[in-house]
């Protein structure tokens, strides 16, 4: 199975942090033409649009875009959740509400996404 993105996104609505997993190699260039087959979902008049989304401390989102046949998203938010807090929030240097910028928080999420993408799931000792 296949894990596209991910993203964390403060309270505000920005973007914190964005990793593309799986970037699929286009042939030739797409074009789209008006109006676009989107579904979005209207609540409390806001236009939200989003797949795996796990609301987090203080407001912070996380969002995984991944195949609808991969299972074990929930999962994988929580790990992603635990990396946030161990080395992100843990991290002197870090300020909330700022861009993510750490190593170690890179390493393990890539170590988190390789995990759920060969066992499609995390078990009970993850």
């Amino acid at each position: 199975m296949v894990i596209f993105s991910v993203y964390v996104v403060n309270k505000a609505g920005g973007l914190i942090y964005q990793y593309d997993n799986y970037v699929p190699r286009a042939e030739a260039e797409k074009t789209f033409s008006y109006p676009l087959d989107l579904v979005l979902k209207h609540h409390d008049e806001k236009v939200i649009v989003s797949f795996g989304q796990r609301d987090g401390i203080r407001g912070i989102k996380f969002i995984v875009l991944a195949d609808p046949r991969q299972s074990g998203i929930d999962a994988l938010l929580r790990k992603i959740y635990e990396i946030y807090s161990d080395f992100a929030l843990k991290n002197p240097f870090y300020s909330l509400e700022m861009p993510i910028r750490c190593e170690l928080f890179d390493q393990n999420l890539k170590g988190a996404l390789e995990i759920a993408e060969k066992a499609g799931n995390f078990g009970a000792g993850s």
